[in-house]
Formats: C-alpha cells, sequence, structure tokens
C-alpha cells in the first residue's frame, strides 16, 4: 500500500483530495490538520486523521510516507496583515518542520504554492505576509533540493472555488461569500476598484492536476489555473445581487499570469466553467 500524507487534509482543498485519493485501494490516506480552517464535516471514508500542527509533524506521524502533499498553510491575503503570527507559525515554522519531515523519511513533497508571486508581473510577490510567506517557501522547497536531494513538485493554485469553501466569516472565499450573501439576500461586497482580474478555477479540476503532478511532476513551476479569467465586478454581475463597493485594501493584485506550461504537458486542462458552476447555484438556490 502507498502511504500518502497530506496536510490540510479537512480544509477545502485537503478534503477534495484526500477522497479522491481514498477511492483508491492501493493508497492508505492520512490527513494532518490544525483544523484552523479545517473542520470535521469534510472528514471523508477510508482516511485517517491526525490533529495537530504541521510544526510538531515529526512527533504527530510516526510513519514513512511515499509522498506528502502539503497544502496545510495560512492562505488569505488581506487578512495576514492581522494574523502575521499565524502566518510565521503556519507557513515558516510549519513548513520547515515538514521539510526536515521530508527530508529525513526521503519521501517525495509536493507543495502548493500561491499564484500571489506571479501577480502584477512579480511585483506582488512581498505585497502581503501572505504572498511573501508563500514566494520564499517555494524557493526554500528548491533549496533543499539542491541542498539534500529531496524530491520535489510545486504547483500554484488560482482562485479554487466549489463545494466545501467557507462561506463566512473572515476567511470565506470570494465564490462562496457572494453564495452566501445571495442566500440571505444580501448585497454583494467587491473591494475597490473592482477590476482586479482572477482565473477562478474548479476544484475538481485542481484536484485532477495535483493527481497528475504527484504522480508525475518533478521541479517548479505546475500552475493549475483555468484560462477564462474574470473581473471580480464580473463575477458579481453573474450572481446577479445588488453590489456594494468597498474600500481599497492592501496586498490585493490586480492581476496575475496563469504558468501551466508544465501542467499541461502532463496531459492536464481544465473542463469546468465559473459561469455554470454558478447558474447550477442559482438553480439549487445557493446550496451548492
Amino acid at each position: 500500500m502507498k502511504k500518502i500524507l497530506i496536510t490540510g487534509g479537512a480544509g477545502f482543498v485537503g478534503s477534495h483530495l484526500c477522497e479522491r485519493l481514498a477511492q483508491d485501494n492501493e493508497c492508505e490516506v492520512y490527513s494532518l490538520d490544525n483544523y484552523f480552517t479545517g473542520n470535521e464535516s469534510n472528514h471523508v471514508s477510508n482516511v485517517k486523521y491526525i490533529k495537530g500542527s504541521t510544526k510538531d509533524i515529526s512527533s504527530l506521524v510516526d510513519f514513512s510516507p511515499d509522498i506528502v502533499f502539503h497544502l496545510g498553510e495560512y492562505s488569505r491575503v488581506e487578512q495576514s496583515f492581522d494574523d502575521i503570527e499565524k502566518v510565521l507559525e503556519f507557513n515558516k515554522i510549519g513548513t520547515y518542520a515538514v521539510l526536515e519531515f521530508v527530508r529525513k523519511h526521503k519521501c517525495k513533497l509536493l507543495y502548493a504554492g500561491s499564484s500571489t508571486k506571479f501577480g502584477d508581473s512579480g511585483e506582488n510577490a512581498n505585497a502581503s505576509p501572505y504572498a511573501w510567506s508563500k514566494s520564499t517557501n517555494t524557493t526554500l522547497v528548491k533549496n533543499y533540493a539542491e541542498w539534500f536531494g529531496i524530491d520535489y513538485a510545486i504547483t500554484y493554485f488560482y482562485n479554487v472555488y466549489g463545494p466545501r469553501e467557507i462561506q463566512s466569516g473572515k476567511y470565506a472565499t470570494l465564490i462562496a461569500l457572494f453564495k452566501e450573501k445571495m442566500r440571505n439576500n444580501e448585497e454583494l461586497t467587491v473591494v475597490s476598484p473592482g477590476t482586479q482580474v482572477r482565473n477562478f478555477t474548479h476544484v475538481d479540476d485542481t484536484i485532477d492536476a495535483l493527481l497528475l503532478i504527484g504522480k508525475y511532476g518533478h521541479g517548479d513551476e505546475y500552475g493549475i489555473g483555468s484560462p477564462e479569467c474574470y473581473t471580480i465586478l464580473e463575477v458579481a454581475k453573474m450572481f446577479g445581487g445588488k453590489i456594494k463597493m468597498l474600500s481599497e485594501r492592501k496586498g490585493n493584485r490586480m492581476l496575475a499570469e496563469v504558468i501551466d506550461d508544465k501542467t499541461r504537458g502532463l496531459g492536464w486542462k481544465p473542463k469546468r466553467r465559473l459561469e455554470d458552476f454558478i447558474n447550477e447555484c442559482k438553480i439549487d438556490n445557493w446550496e451548492i
């Protein structure tokens, strides 16, 4: 049996990855999650769940995985200015511990980087504590490969959406937040100027890519992004609700280039469209 460890396995993307891998009878799937944004309601069958922080991975995980999918980091841009202690703990101390674990156990690492690194022609890499932590971690992963010979692949997510997104509170993601507001007949809040461009990628397409990269990918620049891009205002108009503009916020990039040639080279291509998903949500009264 191939042993697979997923950090952040009770979170949005991590739970979908757990679910897909757990369907493979040749895989033994484990999740390590501190439940900061993860939730037990995201648990799926045939996965062994370990509760704890990645900084304690060496004491919590007593086996040698074949691969570690490291998804369990702090992942919000604007909120990271207020949560810098969590950013440092989860994204720097925690990821260092994961790298040491991988080095000790000689297993492959798939690191989930952030497309904020490519925002505004690379000028966004240090624009927020979150962006800085993620962009410097990609450098650290590559250095570990050079220094210690670890096998790795680095992926980049582009505004993942779909079932199990966080729908409310300060850590809610855009599509889920708009769904929640439509369900509650509230105004859709858009941060000014509203012309920020995003490439929205369905979680199922993201998981398809992660599985391919985990199996065949080596090195950096495995972007996982839909080519369809929209401004935040365009997305709000797709939902059809009343729109309320909010003041500008620090760290908010305007553009991001999709770097996905290596991912497509593995045979991946996105199959789902944001507009179709929103229309399905409308039909189901915003419950998806």
